[in-house]
């Protein structure tokens, strides 16, 4: 796929508008989806998502192709989202964490690793929908689009140690929140399959 952005960014560069249009229809969901983590507000998040496709069209003559096209639109996205959390001033949510063992953290992530039911999944994305801004689009990133550490650094622009740091500390924050929505059996099953 990879291959087939660049061959669509070189036509679109050359003044073929309908790649650009393929290339939208290819990464919307996922950008809108992202802008819709930091944002917490639809509206706000399909507009962000435009002006990312905006951005994105604009400088498309500038991107060099040093990391997958994808990682540069989700940083655009990133970037965006950030602009706008400054513009309305917006204030992150503080969720409180309670104590969790590493082994705890680990059930988690193995419970999230193993649902798999629509259902399950959308009552997942509604918890992390009530992390901060940055946590929850972390998150996303590594949980649903299944992206590396490096990858993740490279669009929020920082280490990727610091992102695994700031990852342990959000699935911290996420597992007290699936701990008082999800039913207590589901996670206690998942916690005792990993002993």
């Amino acid at each position: 796929m990879t291959t087939n952005d660049q061959i669509l960014i070189n036509q679109i560069v050359e003044g073929d508008t309908n790649s650009f249009t393929i290339l939208v229809d290819r990464y919307k969901d996922l950008v809108f989806t992202l802008a819709l983590r930091m944002l917490k507000n639809r509206e706000e998040a399909e507009e962000v998502a435009q002006d990312s496709f905006i951005k994105t069209y604009k400088s498309l003559k500038t991107f060099k192709g040093d990391s997958k096209f994808s990682t540069w639109i989700y940083r655009v996205t990133y970037n965006s989202c950030l602009d706008r959390i400054k513009m309305n001033k917006k204030y992150l949510k503080n969720v409180e964490i309670n104590e969790f063992t590493a082994h705890q953290v680990v059930a988690i992530d193995n419970a999230l690793d193993k649902m798999k039911s629509k259902e399950q999944t959308l009552e997942i994305q509604r918890c992390i929908d009530k992390l901060p801004n940055e946590e929850s689009f972390l998150l996303t990133l590594y949980y649903f689009d299944d992206l590396s550490l490096d990858e993740i650094s490279k669009i929020v622009g920082i280490t990727s140690n610091s992102i695994k740091v700031k990852l342990f500390r959000s699935r911290k924050k996420l597992a007290t929140i699936l701990k008082s929505h999800l039913e207590p059996e589901i996670l206690d099953y998942y916690e005792r399959e990993r002993r």
